[in-house]
Formats: C-alpha cells, structure tokens, sequence
C-alpha cells in the first residue's frame, strides 16, 4: 500500500507539473505569435523619413510621432466617430508617448494634444487604440487626449489645446468623409465622450460642457464637405 500511493502521489505531481509546462508554452507562443504581429516601427523612435511617411497617412497637424504597440493592427472597422478624452494632467508628449508603449499598461490613443497645442500620434488611425474602454467604440473612433490646465474640480483645458482640438477634429473629418459631427449625449451620436463608455470623469465637466462648441465649430469648418 504505501508504495502504491506513493506512485499515486508522483503520478499526481507529474500531471501537474506536465500541465504547467503546457500552460507555460502556450504563453509563450502566444507572446512571441503576439509580437510577431507588431509593426516594426512601434514602441521605438522613428527616423526622420519613418516619420514623415507615418504623417503622411494620417494627420499633416501631427508634431510628434511614438507609436505604442498597444493597439490592434488594424482596426476592425471603418472610422466613422470621434472620441475625446482628457489626460486628467498635463504630461509632455514625450512623457505620454513612454506611458503608451508600457506593454502592461495596456492603453494607448491615436493623438494627444499638450498645453501648447502640439498634437502627437501614437496609434495610426487605420490601427485601434486601447483608449476608451469600448472595443465596438474604438474600432470605429479616432480617440484624442487633451492635456489640462487645471488638476480636478473643471479639469479645465487651456485656449491652445482647444483650439487645436478643434483643428484635429476637422482635419480628420475631412480625410475620413464624415460630413457633419453629431454629439447627442449618448453613443448614437458620432462625436462621443469616455464615460459613455465606462464609469469615469473623462473628459471633465469642461470638455464635456464645450461637446457642441466643438461640433458646431468643426462643422463651420468642414462648410458641408
């Protein structure tokens, strides 16, 4: 009997060791199948030339480019929305661009405007971004980040940034045919906010106050396209 068990008893541990060994090889092709998919120019700086082909195919405003490899290569649908989001800080865009290509943190956006009005890319909009807690939503919006001039109570967002809001808004209307932004309030409209998607302040009581400003004001500039 004891020698019985005893087989029992390594029978049993080398299952269990068979099986990690499995689950272990698994993750790792997994990993390496995963990595494999990633386009070469993500999560390291461009050359000069790398850089201006990537602006070349999204928007000519971009000042920055660090693309994260947190994204799905490519998108699953057609952009038909945009999405706004706020940064809940002002980080340079250098800073932002790091935290995107952070494999665990697992979030990204496809711009980012500064304090200054200088706008990064950091997922190319034929790509999704991991922003706005919604699959479904964000394979089909472009997702922007705005940096805030005010830590909590408004989040407020400063004249610079706002303005060039505005003009990222329009540019990617115009190249992407959507005539007219929407904003309802709710996800039926095209032009959307992140705590419509999960439980968040994002954007902040002022981006979300100024939702039809900027609808109306890139709508004046799109002049019915």
């Amino acid at each position: 009997m004891p020698k019985i068990h005893i087989k029992n008893k390594f029978f049993s541990v080398w299952l269990l060791l068979s099986g990690f060994c499995v689950s272990a090889a698994i993750v790792l092709i997994l990993c390496y199948t995963s990595a494999a998919r990633l386009p070469d120019n993500v999560g390291r700086p461009l050359t000069p030339l790398e850089e201006e082909t990537v602006i070349d195919r999204n928007s000519p405003l971009t000042d920055y480019v660090y693309l994260s490899p947190n994204a799905d290569f490519p998108r699953g649908k057609a952009i038909d929305k945009i999405t706004i989001h706020h940064m809940a800080g002002s980080l340079s865009l250098e800073e932002l661009g790091s935290r995107f290509s952070n494999r665990d943190r697992r979030v990204s956006a496809n711009y980012a405007i500064d304090e200054a009005g200088r706008i990064a890319m950091y997922v190319e909009e034929g790509n999704r971004a991991w922003t706005s807690s919604s699959r479904e939503n964000d394979n089909r919006a472009v997702t922007i980040e705005v940096a805030n001039d005010e830590l909590g109570g408004e989040w407020h967002v400063n004249d610079a940034s706002f303005e060039a809001l505005i003009e990222l808004c329009t540019d990617i209307c115009r190249r992407n045919g959507i005539t007219a932004l929407n904003y309802t309030g709710d996800t039926d409209g095209n032009l959307t906010i992140h705590k419509m998607f999960t439980d968040t302040e994002c954007p902040g009581p002022y981006l979300e106050s100024r939702m039809d400003d900027i609808a109306d004001a890139v709508n004046s500039r799109l002049g019915g396209i």
